[in-house]
C-alpha cells in the first residue's frame, strides 16, 4: 500500500511516499480502508520528535481518519465489515489502510461526509470532554475561547454555543473573525489590535469569563488569569503559541478559580464507556444538523508535508484534511 512515511525526526519535508506492507488486524482492532485523514498539531510535533509519544521508525503520522472497515479482529462487537466509520488510532493514518482500536472507532451518520468525519475524533472528543466533563459549562455562562478559528478552537465555539453559553472568541487577524462568528461566537476579539483582558472585562460588565478554553498558552494564558470570573475554570488544552506559561498562584487564590488540565486521550483510555457516551451525544447532534465540522483545506496524500506547513503557518481555519481515497 501507499503511505507517507517518517524515517527521521525533522520538519515536514522529511516525509517520503513509499510502498509498505498492509497492516494486520489484531484482537480488539479493525482494519480501515482510509478515505480521509484529519491533520492535528500533535502530528507535526510527532514528526519533529517533540511529542510525548515517539513511535519507532519508520512510521506514518495521522492520529485520526475516516473510511470503511475491511476486516474485524477477534473480540470486536458492534462493528462490521462495510461500516462507514471514523477512528482515533494515534498514528498511521497517512496511508491507504490503518489499524484502529475498536474502542476508538465510531460508525458515522449517513449525512456525514468522510472529510468532515476524519477531522472529528480528536478535536471534538477533546472539546466536549473539556467543556462538559472538566469545565462543567452551564447555560448562560460566558465561555472565552483562545485560538477560536483553529481546529479545536472552532469546535469549542460551536459546542459552547450549542450548550447555551455566551461565547467570546479570540483570533490573530481580521480575516478569521467571520468564520468564528459564523460558528456562533457572540463576540470576537482580534488580539493583535485589542487587549484580551480589557475587552473581556468590558464585555462581561467587569466580571470576566466563567470558563476559558486555552489551547494557545503563553500570553493567552497570562491574559486569561486576569479576566477570569470568580469560581471560573481555566481549561489547559495545549500550547500552540510555543510557550508554556507559569502560574502565579496568588491569582488562583484571589479569583477563587480553578486551573484544570484536559488530557482527552487518557480520559478515553481510563473511561471508555463515558467517552463513547460523549461521542454518541455528539454524533446525534451531527445527524440532527446541530454540528457541522468546518474543513478549510484539502491536500492529497502525497502533499501531506505541504498540509503540515499550512497548519504551522496558522493560515487555516477549522480542519485541514488529507484525502487518501475519493
Amino acid at each position: 500500500m501507499k503511505a507517507l512515511v517518517c524515517k527521521e525526526f525533522g520538519d515536514p519535508d522529511v516525509l517520503v511516499m513509499e510502498d509498505v506492507p498492509e497492516p494486520r488486524v489484531t484482537k480488539g482492532t479493525v482494519k480501515i480502508e482510509v478515505h480521509s485523514v484529519g491533520l492535528n498539531f500533535p502530528d507535526t510535533l510527532m514528526v519533529a520528535g517533540k511529542y510525548q509519544f515517539k513511535p519507532p521508525f519508520p512510521f506514518s503520522p495521522g492520529m485520526e481518519c475516516s473510511g470503511i472497515i475491511t476486516e474485524v479482529g477477534e473480540g470486536v462487537t458492534g462493528l462490521a465489515v462495510g461500516d462507514r466509520v471514523m477512528a482515533n488510532h494515534g498514528v498511521g493514518g497517512f496511508a491507504e489502510y490503518v489499524i484502529a482500536p475498536a474502542a476508538g472507532t465510531y460508525k458515522i451518520p449517513d449525512n456525514m461526509p468522510y472529510d468532515e468525519a476524519a477531522g472529528f475524533p480528536v478535536t471534538y472528543g477533546t472539546t466536549y470532554h473539556a467543556l462538559v466533563d472538566r469545565g462543567r459549562l452551564q447555560p448562560g455562562e460566558v465561555l472565552l475561547v483562545h485560538g477560536a478559528a483553529g481546529g479545536v478552537g472552532l469546535n469549542a465555539v460551536e459546542l459552547g454555543k450549542a450548550l447555551g453559553a455566551t461565547v467570546i472568541g479570540t483570533v490573530g487577524s481580521d480575516e478569521k473573525m467571520d468564520i468564528v462568528r459564523k460558528y456562533g461566537a457572540d463576540h470576537v476579539i482580534n488580539y493583535s489590535r485589542e487587549n484580551i483582558r480589557d475587552r473581556v472585562k468590558e464585555l462581561t460588565g467587569d466580571k470576566g469569563a466563567d470558563v476559558i478554553y486555552d489551547a494557545v498558552g503563553g500570553d493567552a494564558f497570562d491574559q486569561s488569569m486576569r479576566c477570569i470570573n470568580w469560581d471560573g475554570r481555566l481549561l489547559v488544552i495545549g500550547f500552540a503559541s510555543g510557550r508554556i506559561a507559569e502560574l502565579k498562584t496568588n491569582l488562583v487564590l484571589l479569583k477563587g478559580c480553578s486551573v484544570i488540565g484536559v488530557f482527552w486521550g487518557e480520559f478515553a483510555r481510563r473511561f471508555p464507556e463515558k467517552n463513547r457516551a460523549n461521542f454518541k451525544t455528539m454524533l446525534d447532534m451531527v445527524k440532527d444538523g446541530k454540528l457541522k465540522p468546518h474543513v478549510s483545506m484539502h491536500f492529497p496524500l502525497e502533499k501531506g508535508a505541504d498540509a503540515m506547513k499550512a497548519l504551522l503557518s496558522r493560515k487555516s481555519t477549522g480542519k485541514i484534511i488529507i484525502t487518501v481515497k475519493d
